[in-house]
């Protein structure tokens, strides 16, 4: 019996087991909104201070606005909170010129008593570069998607021109900026709000209760259980369909794929590869897909002696059948990763010398260094599916074989051993499972954030990898506005990655969404879900 055919049957008796119970969704939200299914419950609600996950994918989207949006077919800025912009010509100063009218959110614990102004932008990024601020050490102090990027030493000055006119000063130019601006972490919070918190001496309420100007505001939070958010009525672009959405965060009962299809949940983000079959071929659902600016990657933690030797690291590469991983773990669904960057960048360098499987090289480089049968590693993996990798245990797992069969042996690290990614991980692991999902279209967004020095120490850059040469290259690419000239720097920077290999490049997915066929208005983008204001319920 073939895979598939088991497959098949496997989810004929998923729909046999569901028909038999009663859908368990509250009427009164599938009538007034709907239920989002699926991923972690998260540790805060404020984007700036994590790097991933529900708050920084999907959350931070519905509560908060950024001055700029991207545009997900040309990965240009657009406006959004600011209607307009202007760079000076030496390319150091960005003025934003922001939109009136724009109210915040009114909620139980807050009555906001003006509309968003200058100082709300000023107080919302002072806040990341200012160690001094208030609300800089709050939640830990750290930011480490800006600090990745070396946001504070790039941004000498923000203020206020007028009520409703900002102003960035940058220690050097940049071509990145406006695209980091756009990003789902570069959230304009409440300057009012803050100084009510300061005044009570309850700071920390800002990233737990925030208060934003999306379209809608937190109501309800049950860590392991709920998230609810409800509909801001004073959005700045008008009040969505929806009066609520439920985030289903809980991981009881059954799976998300018997939720969704009992009823439990109208929509359901990254369903497992092998789940397709499933949901495509049931009429009340609509699948959708996003080719994604992502990639799925092994880290190697170059502070390990092992792997310090980069005969070790290309070994490993070599010894990985990213064919079979395509074939068992995506289901044909995604594309073979030949570099950190997707195809689809304009700085994807496509004359890549990247080594590709070869487990006879990868023995007799293993042989060279002097591990002859005799390296045992371990590797950290993440459980939780993610758009560039649906099914991370599958793939550990047969990393782990491809590597037993150079003589390699590799222990796997569950989120059952360790709970979440984190410096601790980095340094107590040979290797980590992980993977990125672009914040905007810029390939600086790859490869500043996940490899460049800065990054290293903001805890972001797991393989522990610092490369001074790497770095100048960025930084060269980021100062000149030669297009050419920029490809030229990335592509030797990405030569750099060939030769050292800091990491493994693995897949590149497909963002799949499932969501029930009565709900309309959906959109995906590459660099995460988009807002809900335009969902719709059409029964």
């Amino acid at each position: 019996m073939s895979a598939y055919t088991r497959l098949l049957l496997a989810c004929f008796g998923l729909f046999s087991l569901i028909g038999c119970s009663e859908p368990h969704q509250d009427s009164n939200i599938r009538s007034r909104g709907f239920v989002y299914c699926g991923q972690d419950t998260p540790t805060t609600f404020n984007p700036q201070l994590i790097d991933g996950g529900l708050t920084a994918d999907t959350l931070a989207a519905q509560i908060f606005d950024r001055l700029l949006l991207l545009d997900p077919i040309s990965h240009q800025p657009l406006p959004s909170l600011a209607r307009s912009w202007s760079v000076s010509d030496d390319g150091l100063e960005y003025t934003f010129n922001l939109r009136k009218g724009i109210e915040f959110q009114s909620t139980d614990w807050f009555k906001p008593t003006r509309q968003l102004n200058a100082q709300d932008v000023v107080f919302s990024f002072r806040r990341i570069i200012d160690p001094g601020h208030p609300f800089h050490k709050v939640s830990g102090g750290r930011y480490p998607w800006f600090e990745s990027q070396g946001f504070s030493s790039l941004v000498d000055n923000i203020e206020v021109v007028d009520s409703h006119t900002v102003r960035f000063t940058l220690a050097r130019p940049d071509n990145a900026f406006l695209s980091n601006l756009a990003t789902t972490y570069a959230v304009i919070h409440s300057q009012e709000y803050a100084q009510s918190l300061l005044k009570a001496g309850k700071l920390h309420q800002l990233d737990m209760k925030p208060i934003g100007t999306g379209p809608f505001y937190l109501s309800q939070y049950l860590p392991n259980d709920l998230i609810r958010l409800v509909r801001h009525w004073g959005y700045w672009q008008g009040a969505a369909p929806m009066e609520q959405v439920v985030f289903d965060i809980s991981s009881r009962g059954t799976g998300t794929l018997a939720k969704l299809l009992s009823k439990e949940c109208d929509v359901l983000s990254s369903p497992v590869a092998s789940q397709l079959p499933v949901i495509s071929n049931s009429e009340e659902f609509e699948l959708i897909a996003q080719t994604g600016m992502n990639v799925a990657f092994v880290a190697l933690n170059n502070n390990k002696s092992e792997l310090k030797d980069p005969r070790v690291r290309k070994a490993i590469n070599l010894a990985i059948n990213r064919e079979n991983l395509l074939n068992s773990v995506y289901y044909g669904t995604g594309t073979k990763a030949k570099s950190i960057l997707p195809p689809m960048s304009w700085a994807y360098n496509h004359s890549s010398k990247a080594l590709d499987y070869n487990p006879v090289k990868s023995l007799a480089l293993l042989k060279q260094a002097g591990f002859d049968k005799n390296l045992s590693l371990t590797m950290w993996v993440p459980l939780e599916p993610r758009p560039y990798n649906p099914s991370p245990r599958k793939t550990a797992e047969l990393i782990q074989a491809d590597l037993n069969a150079v003589g390699v042996q590799l222990k796997i690290l569950s989120q059952d051993t360790l709970s979440r990614l984190s410096s601790t991980v980095a340094t107590n692991s040979d290797m980590v499972l992980t993977g990125w999902i672009a914040d905007n279209g810029d390939p600086d967004n790859f490869l500043r954030p996940l490899l460049s020095c800065s990054a290293k120490s903001a805890g972001l850059n797991v393989a522990n990898w610092c490369n001074l040469g790497f770095d100048n290259l960025l930084e060269l690419a980021s100062r000149t506005n030669k297009l050419e000239q920029r490809v030229d720097y990335y592509h030797l920077a990405q030569d750099i990655l060939d030769t050292e290999v800091p990491i493994i490049p693995l897949a590149h997915g497909v963002h799949f969404q499932v969501h029930h066929q009565s709900l309309g208005g959906l959109q995906m983008s590459p660099f995460g879900t988009r807002s809900f204001s335009s969902v719709y319920r059409s029964e």
